[in-house]
């Protein structure tokens, strides 16, 4: 495997009986890399994690992580990898505090390595209240604190935060940012074509079970920026929109002279909106 390349997909199929759920899927994820899987529901985001992680056996091509095939993976590689899924579940029970030092005891990680985590997080103040009785977003984030507990080298992460309000998402963003930074390789699903333009290094394009674009967010919006158009406030408040031809630069260049422009915007598409355009279906999640 090429140095820094912790996980490759090379040709994965997976077939159920009579429905093809994943086509022909070739990608790669480098250390302190973020990685976009976007798609609508039932695209085959979550069959992709199954078979990386060793959950699903693919029907043709082959899937490595960490350098193991993934049809053959034993269990040192869980100590090396975290996973956030919906069904990553908590003991309910069991205070915040607990429900980490029970993973801690598993990893061989030290308590101080607990306290690091939970500040991380923004649970700290919470350690001693029962872990049921925490909002969705607290849940969402000791899930992603249990994850990551043992540092692991590459996080898978299914809809992160699906469902939680925009302050708890901005909060999990903040931190993702910083484990990739550290080093760490994220695999992400998401149908939020917002937040993976935000986050990812590269994203992938899924639809019906197929990659259909990929590359840099910004590579995929300019690539389909075939109409170039710019977006123009002017004193006043006067907003124009404005086809790139000469005519409008000379107008551009005039405004900026006199500064009267307030404010300027390209209008490349958004990633949802060159979703739109490959697929001819909207993003419904």
């Amino acid at each position: 495997m090429e140095q820094n390349v912790l996980l490759s997909l090379s040709h994965i199929s997976k077939r159920f009986k009579t429905e093809q759920a994943l086509k022909d899927i070739n990608m790669t994820l480098h250390q302190g890399e973020i990685l976009g899987f976007l798609g609508p529901s039932g695209a085959g985001k979550t069959t992709t994690i199954k078979i990386i992680t060793g959950q699903l056996r693919q029907t043709s091509g082959e899937a490595r992580l960490l350098g193991t095939d993934s049809s053959n993976i034993d269990a040192s590689i869980y100590e090396k990898i975290g996973v956030v899924s919906d069904n990553s579940g908590i003991y309910k029970k069991m205070t915040v505090w607990q429900n980490l030092y029970v993973f801690a005891g598993i990893w061989q990680v030290s308590r101080e390595r607990v306290e690091q985590v939970l500040a991380q997080v923004g649970l700290a103040e919470h350690r001693k209240k029962p872990a049921g009785k925490l909002s969705k977003g607290q849940t969402q984030r000791l899930v992603l604190a249990r994850a990551v507990l043992h540092k692991p080298r590459v996080l898978f992460l299914d809809e992160p935060t699906s469902g939680l309000d925009p302050s708890t998402a901005v909060a999990i963003h903040r931190m993702l940012l910083e484990l990739k930074e550290e080093g760490m390789a994220i695999f992400l699903t998401t149908h939020n074509m917002e937040e993976a333009a935000k986050l990812c290094d590269k994203v992938a394009l899924l639809h019906d079970g197929e990659i259909v674009e990929f590359g840099s967010p910004q590579e995929i919006c300019l690539k389909h920026n075939r109409n170039k158009k710019y977006s123009v406030l002017l004193e006043g408040h006067r907003e124009l929109e404005l086809d790139q031809n000469p005519e409008n630069v000379r107008k551009i260049a005039g405004w900026m002279e006199r500064d009267e422009i307030m404010r300027i915007h390209s209008c490349e598409p958004t990633l949802e909106t060159v979703f739109l355009e490959v697929t001819g279906k909207e993003l419904n999640v």
